[in-house]
């Protein structure tokens, strides 16, 4: 039976979740853990989603994340591909790390995004790894009180959900992980977790608080799926809308110009229009890896050119009303 597909939606707040394999202590290491930490902090900048709060223990990871306008499904299977073929190299092993999918769930209340922030950074007192959460290195709680350098967390973000200062937020915010201390949601797995279960009751279906799709207990959309768009019909929609031809892209030129349209058109179909990047290398006859690389370079330009973000979103508003969504 197939895999029910992960929909996106943007500006979201979801509970991030996913296991190693067999329960393996693999980040019990501080070299992988670190390594890990680094992947996801890359791969927040090159995709623009905010962290609320974040842990990783010996096998297993929390994060509580705003989405962006990358979809949630691209980010997570980079930061679980990336650390997957890192391991392996590393370790000259074959297989997959991580134990399936991650799993997500979509957190509308703003109660339960405060008891979600304490449950993630109480994680490592839980597990009996520390006494006091300042005291464990890989989470977000030593961030939120300003002793971490490059944090991954958002703090400001984070600290708004609390109160209006950063004194009387973070004031606030240590109230609620003591006081959180005696939950007996605080030692559950996160499928027994309140913002879990709760739509599980529902007929596995939430009402969302803002306008948008139905969504179910994985933070799934429940609206139908937009029909695919072919490569083909994809790529000349495209080179339509960025007024340059098919043969331009798909020729021999080494032009900065159009590699940079070559990035473009590979990542917006990526990550908007469900396209595979071994199929539009074949039309335009270049090798898929190069198209990879290509359009990992536009999505580090558009993280920091603001007219490059601006191109982006304006091919990727053309093509969503010429498709249909």
């Amino acid at each position: 039976m197939p895999r029910p597909k992960r929909i996106f939606i943007p500006g979201a707040i979801y509970h991030v979740y996913a296991r190693v394999g067999r329960g393996e202590p693999v980040f019990a290491e501080s070299s992988e853990a670190e390594a890990f930490v680094d992947i996801v902090r890359a791969t927040k900048k090159r995709d623009g989603f905010i962290v609320f709060a974040w842990a990783l223990l010996s096998n297993h990871y929390h994060i509580a994340l705003r989405t962006g306008r990358v979809p949630m499904w691209r980010s997570m299977a980079s930061i679980q591909g990336r650390s997957s073929k890192g391991f392996n190299r590393r370790h000259g092993v074959l297989g997959p790390l991580w134990q399936g999918r991650y799993r997500a769930k979509l957190v509308e209340d703003d109660s339960y995004l405060q008891q979600l922030v304490a449950y993630i950074h109480l994680n490592p007192v839980k597990a009996g790894l520390v006494e006091d959460p300042a005291d464990y290195r890989w989470s977000g709680h030593g961030e939120l009180l300003k002793r971490r350098q490059s944090p991954l967390l958002d703090a400001d973000e984070t600290l708004s959900i609390y109160g209006e200062t950063h004194r009387v937020a973070r004031r606030i915010y240590v109230r609620t992980l003591r006081g959180a201390g005696d939950k007996e949601w605080l030692g559950e797995s996160p499928g027994k977790l309140p913002w879990w279960r709760g739509p599980r009751e529902r007929d596995d279906r939430i009402e969302p608080s803002h306008e948008g799709p139905f969504v179910d207990y994985l933070g799934r959309s429940t609206e139908p799926v937009p029909p695919a768009v072919t490569a083909e019909s994809y790529l000349h929609a495209a080179c339509e809308a960025l007024d340059v031809q098919l043969a331009e892209l798909a020729g021999r030129g080494k032009s900065s110009d159009i590699a940079q349209l070559r990035g473009l058109i590979t990542l917006l179909g990526v990550e908007r229009f469900r396209q595979k990047i071994s199929r539009l290398a074949e039309i335009l006859r270049k090798h898929p890896g190069s198209l990879s690389y290509a359009a990992k370079r536009f999505a580090e330009l558009r993280v920091d050119d603001p007219a490059a973000r601006r191109l982006f979103d304006q091919v990727a508003a053309d093509l969503q009303n010429r498709f249909g969504e």
